[in-house]
């Protein structure tokens, strides 16, 4: 009998995505954009003590591995033939903080993850030193003073892990975000790996100057870190190097983007004034402002959107982060059993089709966006002997299209032309309810791709455009066309403001309930 004829396709690229709650790898035809294939795996977050958010670093690694090895099975089951995959791409949870030793390539502690809180005296401590008439950490880096950013993680490092101090002394430690640790990792480690990151990560990092485009020497004698630990900044779309191991070895790493980033290019949000949200662990709405920096009057914050390529022009995004979006339902799984599986939220939702006056403030991590709020703890009030579960979880889903709504006012305010509707991408997405919700709530229409995967695709393209691999062409009339869904508004604009204005109260009352001084902050 004949070989098992392979398919013809054109060249594919890869591309890794790793998020908060799990890690994928995805392959994609650069020619139509279609997902051929992906392995999906959950990561393990671990909750030392009260606040405090830790994911081991070899884990995450093992399941970048474990997924690009499954996906290439896949891949030959559907006579794939995986010599096709021209290019890497990789998109991440941003902020999450590594540092590892380069001599041995071993961590020196757990990664702190994102919504790790316990930087909350170093930032208090941080803040008093800032002058109020010259606020430089904002203009620089576009961000505010909060336990969300690197900089504050990798100071509590400095001055609580005596494995860090010990490397950093004798010249062996390396800092990354999770892009930075894998790209090193993945092109060979202690042997020869690179240690580089992207703009759009570094800019989440508080040590990076978003205007001149490098690390800024102010700021990081400013939170007392020495320079050599940092990586090398790159832009988004070009060769970093190789993968030395697994079944694609040899395969260039092309792209890089932090994971709201890469979604704003999957979204192909590539003019000034277009947007996106995505709902995933947190709810980030990215806003393009094209070349230039706008700063915020209203709780956003002004980052790096995408640079694609070595000698392309940045562009730059207004940004609201909400905190906890899909991790609510993880938590309403794994901490209160009152479902099984994710999806089992639409179910209970659907049961009731109302909160019934019961409200849901997640605020696990403090407020983000547009309160920066860190003494904010979650609540649920408005609760009755009639209140069940079904309600719970019909709050919690209105709780992330609420967050929504607060962030696009301010998007609205500081951009001056209000979004006409919503483009929308993320896990959640699949959530019917909840994307019927969003358009009540907002009460303009919300589209969504069929193929929600957008973070995965934009570090996809960033790979595939990279010079030297040059299999996805960028431009305008060859980005292939994207089937949409729409959710219009159902209801009554003034239902639709009552909500949102007992919303606006519940917020109130979540806010104030923790002090410095207060045992979570202590190590015991």
């Amino acid at each position: 009998m004949a070989a098992s004829k392979k398919a013809v396709l054109g060249p594919l690229v890869g591309a890794v995505d790793q998020g908060t709650s799990s890690t994928r790898f995805l392959v994609f035809n650069s020619k139509t954009a279609e997902l051929l294939s992906h392995h999906q795996v959950e990561i393990k977050q671990e909750f030392p003590r009260e606040g405090w958010v830790e994911q081991d670093p070899k884990e995450i690694l093992h399941s970048v591995y474990e997924c690009i090895e499954k996906t290439c099975e896949k891949l030959g089951q559907l006579n794939i033939d995986i010599s096709n995959i021209k290019a890497i791409g990789v998109s991440n949870q941003r902020e999450t903080t590594v540092v590892w030793d380069k001599l041995t390539g071993e961590p020196l502690y757990n990664a702190v993850v994102w919504l790790d809180l316990r930087t909350q005296s170093t930032v208090e401590n941080l803040s008093k030193r800032i002058p109020g008439n010259n606020n430089f950490v904002k203009s620089k880096t576009g961000l505010p003073l909060s336990t969300y950013f690197s900089a504050v993680k990798l100071r509590w490092l400095l001055d609580n892990v005596r494995k860090v101090q010990k490397a950093v002394e004798e010249k062996r430690a390396l800092f990354g975000t999770i892009d930075s640790w894998l790209i090193w990792s993945l092109t060979g480690g202690a042997n020869g790996g690179v240690h580089c990151t992207d703009v759009t990560n570094a800019s989440r990092t508080m040590l990076f100057n978003i205007h001149s485009l490098e690390w800024d020497k102010e700021l990081c004698e400013f939170f007392g870190i020495p320079m050599e630990i940092l990586p090398n900044v790159r832009s988004s779309s070009e060769i970093y190097g190789l993968m030395k191991a697994g079944a694609l070895e040899g395969v260039p790493i092309s792209g890089c983007l932090g994971d709201q980033s890469a979604a704003l290019v999957g979204q192909m949000c590539f003019q000034d004034g277009q947007a996106k949200n995505t709902y995933g662990t947190g709810c980030f709405l990215l806003c393009n402002t094209g070349h230039k920096c706008v700063f915020s009057d209203h709780g956003l914050l002004t980052t790096v959107a995408y640079k694609l390529g070595r000698d392309k022009p940045v562009y730059y995004a207004l940004e609201g982060s909400v905190a906890i979006a899909g991790a609510v339902i993880r938590w309403l799984r794994d901490n209160l059993g009152i479902i099984q599986s994710s999806e089992e939220i639409e179910k209970l939702a659907k049961e009731v089709g109302t909160s019934y006056g019961c409200y849901f403030v997640p605020a696990f991590s403090g407020l983000y966006a547009p309160y920066w709020e860190p003494s904010a703890r979650g609540i649920i009030c408005g609760l009755t002997q009639f209140t069940n579960k079904c309600h719970i979880a019909f709050a919690a889903l209105e709780a992330v299209c609420f967050q929504t709504r607060e962030i696009l006012d301010a998007m609205n305010r500081d951009c001056g032309i209000p979004l006409s509707h919503l483009q929308v991408d993320g896990g959640m997405t699949s959530n019917k309810i909840l994307m019927q919700l969003q358009a009540d709530i907002l009460y303009i229409p919300v589209v969504k791709p069929s193929m929600p995967e957008t973070t995965a695709l934009g570090a996809a393209m960033a790979a595939g455009a990279a010079e030297g691999v040059g299999v996805w062409s960028l431009e305008p009339e060859d980005l292939s066309a994207v089937t949409m869904e729409r959710f219009e508004p159902q209801i009554n604009a003034e239902e639709s403001e009552i909500r949102y204005s007992t919303w606006k109260k519940a917020v109130m009352k979540s806010m104030g309930w923790v002090t410095t001084q207060s045992p979570e902050s202590g190590i015991p």
